[in-house]
């Protein structure tokens, strides 16, 4: 599986967005095209039509006074006429629209003029627009044919660079998900081009970068400090074994066997945060490595071992399942998460072994939410109920775990409780 996150299936792809933006802008482009060239030529074929019935009355009244005859399409009176140039009240051409329409007669423009004085004849002629309708009818067609064949050839140039853009972008995300993961030397190195995916790219490489010097100077003075004080805790361990026995002598006992403990514990954090640790790996019975890990923290715990039929004593254990894995970093696993359970929880603490899982549970307050948000960090206990500590245990068991290939998760349970669950590879 990889450890990347994939989009989920009810998210639309980048690609697709900037595909479906770059389409509908297209469709937007070429409808406006379209209405303007409409609206210009509709225009245009009026004006022109208007212009045309002007000068052919213009033609017409001229042969007409000089010879009595009518061209051009002139009548005298005409029935069709609009009532707006039925009776001019002067001498001058008129022109009026008429949106009538019959067979292929209409719209038109008539022109007219009267002939005579005041109740004379009136003269008009017509010019239909049906041919040029017509052909502005084409026109719509043929704009809206090389509107899609536009569409259909800019769509996959589209597609090709939204996903140009989508796999650079991708990088980056990829990039940042393995730095989230603890991964302080994955770089997405140089992008082609010189835009924002690009800058984008050189500030997360930059803050990888940070952040791993960081890191590494955190986990070196940690690991400093552990060594350094390795030896003077020596010495007062052994200091403690001089003193005369009494309550003081085994206070102060306690209290440096409690810092040994402290930076022994540090001590594996480093080396685990260096990759100094490497796997012994040996076939074992699951069921009895965690029965003794169990037994040797002196905590009073429940075990169970199961298989996939019946649960069997704890010290039945070794018949159940085999396991090829590091016994000792297993035995140290749960060794943490059974104190853990008992010095933050609450009895009964239950540890479960069922295949190849661990699952180790108390009856206490539970893991505090950012726990189970962000996981264990060190030198952070949660919330007070649930006891004192270095919150070194969970962050030991967790890195054991991650060396291990195993999978630890943390969770509260329904009723009430830690669950700590530890899944082996197979």
């Amino acid at each position: 599986m990889s450890p990347f996150p994939r989009p989920r299936p009810d998210r639309l792809p980048l690609r697709w967005k900037i595909t479906a933006l770059a389409a509908a802008t297209a469709c937007l482009v070429a409808a406006a095209v379209g209405v303007l060239v409409h609206l210009w030529t509709a225009e245009d074929i009026r004006s022109r039509a208007d212009m045309r019935a002007f000068n052919t009355l213009y033609s017409a009244m001229d042969t007409y006074r000089r010879t009595g005859t009518l061209t051009d399409g002139a009548e005298l009176d005409p029935a069709g006429l609009p009532a707006a140039l039925r009776d001019p009240d002067d001498h001058k051409r008129h022109t009026a629209y008429d949106g009538h329409v019959n067979g292929n007669l209409g719209p038109s423009f008539w022109a007219a003029q009267r002939v005579d004085g005041p109740g004379g004849a009136v003269l008009a002629v017509r010019v239909n627009m049906s041919p040029e309708l017509h052909e502005l009818r084409r026109l719509d067609v043929t704009m809206a044919v090389a509107s899609l064949i536009a569409l259909a050839a800019a769509t996959p140039l589209a597609v090709y660079g939204a996903g140009l853009l989508a796999r650079r972008l991708r990088r980056v995300s990829e990039t940042a998900s393995r730095i989230s993961t603890g991964d302080l030397d994955a770089r997405t190195g140089p992008t082609k081009g010189r835009d924002e995916v690009s800058d984008i790219a050189a500030t997360v490489d930059l803050m990888a970068d940070t952040l791993s010097r960081r890191l590494r100077t955190e986990r070196r003075f940690t690991a400093d400090v552990a060594h350094e004080l390795r030896t003077p805790v020596g010495g007062l361990l052994a200091a403690a074994d001089l003193l005369p026995a009494g309550e003081t002598e085994d206070l102060l006992r306690a209290r440096v066997r409690d810092l040994r403990g402290l930076v022994e514990d540090l001590l594996e954090i480093s080396r685990l945060d260096a990759g100094a640790e490497q796997p012994v790996h040996a076939r074992v019975p699951l069921g009895a490595v965690v029965s003794e890990a169990v037994t040797r923290t002196g905590l009073d715990t429940e075990v169970a071992v199961t298989d996939a039929e019946h649960a069997r004593p704890a010290e039945h254990a070794e018949t159940v399942e085999t396991v090829e894995t590091d016994p000792r970093r297993l035995e140290r696993i749960v060794a943490n998460l059974v104190v853990n359970a008992h010095r933050h929880g609450a009895t009964p603490v239950q540890v479960t072994v069922e295949g190849r899982t661990v699952v180790v549970r108390d009856h206490g307050p539970g893991f505090p939410a950012d726990l189970l948000r962000d996981g264990p960090r060190r030198f952070h206990t949660g919330r007070a109920e649930r006891g004192s500590g270095h919150g070194l245990g969970l962050t030991i068991a967790l890195g054991q775990a991650t060396l291990l290939g195993a999978d630890l998760r943390f969770d509260n349970a329904l009723d009430g409780g830690a669950v700590a669950t530890l899944r082996l590879p197979y």
